[in-house]
């Protein structure tokens, strides 16, 4: 994976906490940003999909009832 170098600037008690982290300690500063940044684009994308669930179905209780008693009819095929 190509890895380009980028500047980030933090207020000096947030750059302290961080570096008081044994995480941030054992990994190293870029590795734990680099998955911070990878969880909160896996977070917006899953509050995207969320939304727009929201958006097609709103608050549709009526699916709910209608459903209720199935849950225990489907089976995962054993093998």
């Amino acid at each position: 994976m190509c890895m380009k170098a980028v500047q980030v600037t933090f207020d000096e008690a947030l750059l302290e906490r961080l570096d008081r982290d044994p995480a941030v300690r054992e990994r190293g500063r870029s590795a734990v940003l680099r998955e911070a940044a990878a969880a909160y684009l896996v977070r917006k994308e899953a509050d995207v999909i969320s939304d727009r669930y929201r958006a097609g179905y709103g608050d549709r209780v009526e699916l709910d009832a209608e459903l209720d008693g199935w849950a225990g009819e489907g089976a995962w095929p054993l093998d």
